[in-house]
């Protein structure tokens, strides 16, 4: 009950260039109970971060205008309560530290079953 008292108040930045995966996670998390914003790339969703705030941002790290690495360091000083989840094919790129990717960030490798994400977001945001 915790779980769906908690994605009916969570909203989530999604930014996925992947049209695709962008709809299918939007359309996951939202059957979640979460309120989305998906952009097409981390510039767009970086200027809506500075609009509102969110509780997660759920960023792909190869992406074009801005990736998400950049994305997540910039939403992290804009807002240090953000939750920060990467889902990429590129785990390695995301666990570098030499990339300064937020040190409590979660990363979900692809290809992952959408039923995985839910559950990841949902422990992220009630941690």
């Amino acid at each position: 009950m915790n779980d769906i008292l908690l994605s009916d108040h969570c909203k989530i930045l999604l930014a996925e260039d992947d049209n695709d995966m962008r709809r299918f996670l939007t359309k996951a998390l939202e059957n979640a109970g979460f309120e989305v914003s998906p952009h097409d790339n981390g510039l767009a969703a970086y200027n809506r971060l500075r609009e509102e705030p969110f509780e997660l941002l759920l960023t792909d790290i190869v992406m074009p205008e801005m990736d998400g690495i950049e994305l997540a360091k910039r939403a992290t000083e804009l807002d240090p309560d953000i939750k920060v989840m990467f889902i990429t094919g590129f785990a390695a790129v995301a666990l570098n530290p030499d990339n300064h990717a937020p040190k409590q960030a979660k990363v979900l490798s692809k290809p992952f079953h959408l039923r995985d994400l839910v559950n990841e977001v949902q422990r992220l945001l009630a941690a």
